[in-house]
């Protein structure tokens, strides 16, 4: 094609598109690109290939234009000129020597291929800050001793009917948490109308019901002890203490997070099934068949073929008419009542989270369920208190610390984070010099997100902070280990503990007067429960 005749084509192709400039809004395909497309294409003067270039510019300068519009519409300038490296400036230099029509599409075509160049690069950019981001979280997650997710828990027992999930020792990461090495944690899921056979441990145990309805029976020394439980019920287990269970709903789970701790072995412990057969083994069968026969006056024959029949594992499913058998017999207990006027407890080895008159702590921004010592005696053999937060989506919890108390959450439902201030940390953080810091920052921010079956640990003294996901509630179960004498200290809102310190003390610590101070820790006015990061950024601070 001769110099001519591509300066014409070019010159018509800028003629078409100003000439079209001004038509209507884009549709599904835009009536200014289809018409310059349209005159491209019945220029009678071009042959197949002129006509081809001729659309294909058509359709650079229609994405340039919405990509000048986007750019306006979000508040940036589409004019503004980049020049790394001196490449845009090159290309347009070659520019310089035409005039009119041409040297302007020569410059459009100039920053249009420099945009594409530099969308690329930093594509690429992107992608090794992303992959650097990441590894970096999986590292931090990898010497992270306070949190563990789905990796961390073994599947114990499971069958058609049920499951069990043991949660790693405390200590697997590091022993910076052997203050709680001798505490394990189980999560029981039982299915609809199933029954879980006679077993005991060698471990104390508490349960808390997060999910479901069912029947729990405890056998003591003189009397057999059975109430029905239901989500937010509390129950205090005994070591070695006979108990089984039923799922008494035809369509819900039954949710029960177990926090154990053993009796005979440090961070160890076994169960143990009387009843059963082959599957679960039962221990009657270990012991010899002359002991067995004296024992239960039967002989070898009658025993083989009554120990052989069970064999459906832990988990059975019962019929309609056991369910409502073993519900209607519950004993040992006062009566429940309806709630807020019934009787106080059902038993004194359960107790209700939810059954108290009103939260601990209670906004629309969320709200704390605690049961004390004081409040469900079985409590105090663990030196334990169990709460219940439900922070409200977007929202956040006041950054705390406990003085004594080390706190071991679950989450139950919702997503969202945490943040934590620790020491620092790291897969070998028992080799730490004798003040117990390592050189370097004094604080090592700890984060994680949290989900469904999150487990934290906050050990005393370490302040941290939960947030609620955008979209959902956080819901989490929290045991307060050492609880004895524990103190909450507050760090912001009402009732934060700066607010306690005299005037000097202010001024002194925070080089400022105390005005400023009281003005600082003052503004929020809520307790306990905030709106989250994102939530405020839409308000006035002062």
């Amino acid at each position: 094609m001769s110099a001519k005749s591509k300066l014409s084509t070019l010159i018509l192709i800028l003629s078409l598109v100003f000439l079209y400039a001004g038509c209507l809004a884009f549709a599904k395909q835009d009536p200014e690109l289809k018409q310059c497309t349209h005159q491209c294409r019945v220029q009678q003067q071009y042959d197949e290939k002129q006509k081809e270039e001729c659309v294909r510019t058509c359709e650079e300068y229609h994405r340039e234009k919405k990509d000048r519009e986007s750019l306006k519409e979000v508040g940036q300038d589409p004019d503004v000129e980049f020049h790394p490296g001196g490449e845009l400036s090159e290309c347009q230099s070659r520019c310089v020597g035409l005039a009119g029509e041409v040297r302007q599409l020569c410059l459009f075509r100039c920053q249009q291929k420099w945009r594409r160049d530099y969308a690329s690069r930093w594509e690429e950019e992107g992608k090794k800050q992303s992959k650097e981001d990441e590894e970096d979280e999986g590292e931090e997650e990898k010497h992270n001793p306070y949190v563990f997710e789905d990796k961390h828990f073994s599947t114990a027992i499971k069958t058609g009917k049920g499951r069990v999930d043991l949660l790693t020792k405390f200590t697997h990461n590091s022993d910076i948490l052997r203050g709680i090495e001798n505490y394990r944690l189980a999560l029981l899921v039982a299915s609809p109308k199933s029954f879980v056979v006679p077993n005991h441990f060698d471990a104390n145990a508490i349960f808390v019901v997060t999910q479901g309805r069912g029947t729990l029976t405890l056998i003591h020394e003189d009397k057999r002890e059975s109430f029905n439980i239901e989500t937010g019920d509390i129950i205090h287990v005994r070591a070695g203490t006979p108990l089984y269970l039923i799922n008494r709903d035809d369509n819900e789970k039954l949710f029960i997070v177990k926090l154990l701790q053993p009796i005979n072995q440090p961070d160890h412990y076994e169960v143990f099934y009387g009843a059963g057969g082959a599957k679960p083994e039962s221990f009657y069968e270990t012991f010899s068949t002359e002991i067995l026969e004296a024992a239960l006056k039967t002989s070898r024959d009658k025993l083989e073929r009554f120990f052989d029949k069970q064999g459906k594992g832990p988990f059975l499913e019962a019929s309609k008419e056991q369910i409502e058998a073993m519900s209607s017999h519950e004993e040992g207990s006062k009566g429940r009542g309806l709630w807020p006027f019934g009787s106080e407890s059902k038993s004194k080895s359960a107790f209700n989270l939810f059954r108290k008159r009103e939260p601990s702590h209670c906004n629309r921004y969320g709200q704390l369920f605690e049961v004390e010592e004081d409040e469900f005696k079985r409590l105090k053999d663990f030196d334990l208190r169990v709460s219940y937060a439900n922070i409200t989506k977007g929202c956040m919890s006041a950054p705390f610390y406990n003085s004594r108390a080390i706190k071991i959450a679950i989450v139950v439902k919702g997503e969202g984070y945490f943040e934590m201030v620790s020491p620092p940390v790291s897969p070998k953080s028992s080799q730490e010099d004798s003040g117990g810091r390592k050189s370097g920052s004094r604080y090592q921010k700890i984060s994680s997100r949290l989900r469904s079956d999150t487990v934290f640990v906050v050990p005393a003294g370490h302040p941290f902070v939960t947030v609620a996901s955008r979209n959902n509630n956080l819901e989490i179960l929290c045991f307060e280990v050492n609880i004895e004498n524990n103190v909450r200290y507050l760090l912001a809102g009402e009732g934060n503990y700066v607010q306690r310190f005299e005037k000097e003390a202010k001024e002194l610590a925070f080089k400022s007067k105390e005005e400023e101070v009281d003005r600082i820790f003052g503004n929020q006015d809520e307790e306990f429960f905030f709106p989250g990061p994102r939530q405020q950024r839409g308000r006035d601070y002062e």
